[in-house]
């Protein structure tokens, strides 16, 4: 395994946006208590001893979550707008019975097609071809990587997104990386020789958590 980069992906903890149904999408909302409470308690399981370096999302509620583990790693947060969640456009600030109303049958087109675009907003194809230069980056510039492990703190859309991007899944199979419970977090790690061949693999998915109520 000494070669091997191993990359975590931590959704945020709870807002109180994510309690009653509000589509958040990149309005900067706070964490709610118990969402504090959720960050410091992963915190310590983060904070793995390869941990090498945290990339966290700009939006409030990822970078506090990111600070949660950083205290306990004792490494710096590097905050990056590309890890902000899927702009929903006309979606955001409304709940899901509000988008329902507005636009009936939408929001299940939008789970079941990584092409739909919400009014205004972008698709999880957009999401995810914004946020892969992030992991490309980090395979190209971080010399420490192998052999140890990367923090990503984003969001549960931004996550499937990306975790499809960098699996180079088939668009209709995207569907398939459901959504992720508030401090969840995935595992990808790269076994192959080269960028050119990185040999991506999902090892774990929606780890430490119930299936997710909602969709980001």
């Amino acid at each position: 395994m000494a070669g091997v980069r191993r990359l975590i992906l931590l959704r945020h903890g709870q807002t109180e946006w994510n309690a009653s149904d509000r589509m958040q999408g990149q309005i900067d909302t706070e964490l709610s208590e118990l969402g504090r409470r959720q960050a410091k308690d992963c915190a310590p399981d983060m904070a793995c001893r390869d941990l090498v370096h945290i990339v966290s999302s700009d939006l409030k509620r990822a970078h506090d979550t990111a600070l949660a583990v950083s205290d306990h790693a004792g490494l710096p947060v590097v905050t990056d707008p590309r890890l902000r969640e899927t702009n929903l456009g006309e979606w955001e600030g409304l709940d899901h019975i509000q988008v329902d109303t507005m636009h009936p049958g939408a929001r299940k087109e939008w789970r079941m097609d990584p092409t739909f675009t919400p009014p205004g907003g972008e698709s999880k194809l957009e999401v995810g071809a914004r946020a892969l230069p992030v992991v490309h980056e980090l395979f190209n510039e971080r010399e420490d990587w192998p052999g140890r492990t990367i923090l990503l703190v984003a969001h549960g859309g931004l996550i499937a997104a990306l975790t499809a991007a960098v699996l180079e899944l088939p668009p209709a199979n995207w569907p398939a990386l459901g959504g992720l419970a508030n401090t969840s977090w995935v595992q990808l790690s790269s076994h192959g020789p080269s960028f050119e061949r990185p040999g991506w693999r999902l090892d774990v998915w929606n780890a430490a958590a119930k299936v997710a109520p909602d969709v980001l």
